[in-house]
């Protein structure tokens, strides 16, 4: 079962990451606190999977992720897949691509992790999630669903 690992918020752009036991999802704009989230936007919370981060040896929080799910193959998720993640719902809106500022981590790293930083969602139900969280698909991929 997939589940929960890390939590993250960020306070301020280009500081690290925040890690918290537990995190307030709000529709539509973010986790509580961090300035990653914004109303309307499709990058609302950046969801991670632990064996990537591992597979890099990159530390939770490293790229910058609000979530780190341990147990979920990431290639089997796609846009548009609704996902529980504790009290909150989350939705897939796009592949996150890596930034410049993944060479800041190690050199190289922007390329390396390319098609692997995990997936960009949007709040669409708000609630509380915490460590240990089960996150549960509830939603096929639009292909997979004709």
């Amino acid at each position: 079962m997939a589940e929960v690992q890390h939590l993250f918020t960020c306070l301020v752009h280009r500081f690290p990451m925040k890690e918290k036991n537990a995190v307030e999802a709000i529709e539509n704009k973010g986790l509580k606190g961090c300035i990653h989230g914004r109303p309307d936007s499709h990058r609302q919370i950046l969801l991670m999977d632990r064996e990537t981060l591992d597979k890099f040896e990159l530390p939770p929080g490293a790229i910058k992720e609000n979530v780190t799910v341990t147990g979920m193959d990431f290639q089997t998720l796609g846009i548009g897949q609704r996902l529980r993640i504790g009290e909150s719902l989350l939705e897939i809106t796009a592949p996150c691509n890596p930034c410049p500022r993944m060479d800041e981590i190690r050199m190289g790293l922007q390329e390396e992790l390319r098609g692997q930083r995990g997936w960009l969602c949007r709040v669409v139900a708000s609630g509380t999630i915490r460590k240990g969280d089960a996150v549960v698909v509830m939603s096929k991929v639009a292909a997979e669903a004709n």
